[in-house]
């Protein structure tokens, strides 16, 4: 089962994380940016924008139970779940622009039904690709401390990731808009740039990666009997549980801070605060600091354009928080005290500094981004830790029945993490439209609007984030108990009819 050396190199670790920094320049767009986009460029109504995520979760629950049986059961030279990173490559990225462009539609209905339909092949695609990659890193080793390094490097390429969508995405949709202010060509442009970033990382993910973990040579195909043992699973429950209202907290609380910044926050302070920054010119300059930081938009001239920078700077200050957290923190706490441990305590503190943006004043902008550095360094030491312990889910799985099936556990934790990015955007619509938002750029909003829009900044997410601290209670794989269990596996794996 286990022939080659469970031992993998820095050159494979890199070339496998940009996967999944291929994969975050999608994720992090429809979590931050995707309710936003619907109601303010396609002008739908927080509702229907809602509606639209809430549609492809019902074709997910078809679609991610079937990516995970396919992928289990390929069978090429490449291995299991390799082929797939590929396969799918170029379809995943020609999505992902179709997702964010309307081709001249003018109607609303018709706009809702191209929303739909473009946000559902692209969440289907995103599944064809992301489970099989999530599974590749479940089996390129077993070693305990190797598969924590592998996922702690794969989320630092991720938090890059996250870096450039947060922070530059509206600086360079304003940027590519040009003089003419065509937001539409601004946004097809900005969003091509990542996808062909993204073809080209997932390509050098497939030729640099290597499967090392294989199931049992006697192990019988039999989908009724991987459903029954994946549903059985209490670890596997637990983790599902908690990856659906840790990204139903995500997608709410990233879209919502994109309202809260535009509508809540006073754009004059948050241009003192860019001012302060360096980051306020109201002419142009021949220095090299300016050029770099306007050829990506990161020039603000008036306190009306201080929006767009102001929240890249927000999110930008969260990405390095967690690009630091997760090199130094993660795989140092987690190897001392576990990680279901440091996952509830960090999940606990992430949940309380949410709930604080409830405090600050629009004009108060020091304390947003002090929230902000605070909320980002609890939060960091948890993001490579839910693809880890869910690989010890499917270890935990072969530990129990004797069977694994890699590719199915993924394919359903996938699953939760795609229906809470829908059911968090979803949320926010509904809640937008419950307090009176008015869709469309530039409206001045009412109390009530902004008074939600706050709450849901706050408040909401803080109350869903806890609800994933509980579940991680149920989740019973100690670091005790996760090493005996790689110990008897280990053992198993070495024998020749096993």
């Amino acid at each position: 089962m286990n022939a080659l050396s469970q031992k993998v190199s820095m050159a494979e670790k890199i070339g496998y994380s940009l996967g999944d920094c291929s994969a975050n320049l999608v994720f992090q767009m429809m979590m931050i940016y995707q309710t936003k986009f619907y109601t303010d460029v396609f002008g739908l109504e927080g509702a229907i924008a809602g509606s639209v995520m809430l549609i492809a979760r019902i074709v997910d629950a078809f679609v991610d139970p079937t990516v995970g049986i396919l992928s289990d059961r390929t069978q090429t030279k490449w291995g299991k779940y390799r082929p797939w990173v590929l396969w799918t490559a170029l379809p995943f990225m020609m999505f992902y622009v179709l997702a964010f462009y309307n081709p001249g539609i003018e109607d609303k209905g018709l706009v809702a039904v191209y929303a739909t339909i473009s946000y559902t092949l692209l969440m289907t695609l995103y599944s064809f690709n992301n489970t099989p990659y999530a599974s590749l890193g479940g089996v390129m080793s077993s070693d305990i401390k190797e598969r924590t390094s592998i996922t702690s490097i794969r989320f630092v390429a991720a938090t890059i990731a996250q870096f450039v969508v947060q922070g530059l995405t509206l600086p360079l949709v304003s940027k590519f808009a040009g003089e003419s202010g065509d937001k539409g060509h601004g946004w097809l442009c900005t969003i091509s740039l990542f996808a062909v970033i993204g073809f080209v990382f997932l390509v050098i993910t497939f030729f640099s990666s290597r499967e090392r973990i294989t199931p049992p040579a006697n192990q019988k195909t039999d989908t009724r009997k991987d459903i029954k043992d994946v549903f059985k699973n209490i670890p596997w429950r637990a983790m599902f549980i908690l990856t659906l209202f840790l990204f139903t907290t995500l997608a709410m609380w990233g879209s919502a801070m994109n309202y809260y910044f535009e509508n809540y926050v006073d754009s004059g302070a948050l241009f003192a605060f860019l001012d302060k920054l360096g980051l306020v010119a109201t002419q142009a300059s021949d220095s090299v600091g300016y050029t770099i930081l306007n050829a990506f938009g990161l020039i603000v001239s008036s306190p009306e354009k201080a929006y767009e920078v102001g929240f890249g700077v927000f999110n930008m200050l969260g990405a390095v928080v967690q690009f630091f957290g997760v090199i130094f923190l993660s795989g140092f706490l987690a190897n001392r005290f576990g990680k279901k441990s440091v996952f509830i305590v960090c999940l606990a503190l992430t949940a309380l500094f949410t709930a604080f943006f409830y405090f600050p004043n629009e004009t108060d902008v020091e304390t947003m981004f002090v929230l902000n550095f605070l909320k980002s360094l609890a939060y960091a030491p948890t993001v490579p830790l839910l693809w880890a312990m869910i690989a010890d889910v499917a270890d935990h799985s072969e530990y129990v029945n004797h069977r694994r099936a890699t590719g199915f556990v993924f394919a359903g934790v996938v699953f939760a993490l795609k229906a809470g990015l829908g059911i968090g955007g979803a949320i926010l619509g509904f809640l937008l439209s419950g307090f009176g938002y008015i869709s469309g750029a530039g409206i001045a909003q009412s109390e009530s609007a902004i008074h939600g829009i706050v709450l849901s900044s706050s408040i909401i997410p803080a109350i869903t984030f806890f609800i994933g601290v509980i579940a991680l209670y149920f989740y019973p794989i100690t670091k005790k108990y996760n090493e005996e269990m790689q110990a008897e596996l280990t053992e198993r794996r070495s024998k020749e009819d096993y």
